[in-house]
């Protein structure tokens, strides 16, 4: 899963580092939006007006977001 957090602010974002937040709040913290956004702060102009998104790690899935070649 890779989440992004999105500044509303000043149109920021950035990818979260997953295993940063594991090893900050804890292995059993909740990682749903409504836990992690009173926690997050924006760092370009330092905001609280975040919103996170949430979508597959194209990079660890196989196949996914990748063309597949055409076959003859």
């Amino acid at each position: 899963m890779k989440v992004t957090a999105h500044c509303s602010s000043c149109n920021h974002s950035q990818d979260l580092d997953l295993e940063a937040l594991k090893a900050k709040l804890g292995s059993d913290a909740p990682a749903m939006e409504w836990d992690l956004r009173p926690k997050l702060r924006c760092s370009q102009c330092q905001s609280k007006k975040v919103t996170l998104i949430y979508a597959p790690n194209s990079n660890l899935m196989s196949g996914m977001g990748k063309a597949h070649p055409e076959r003859s």
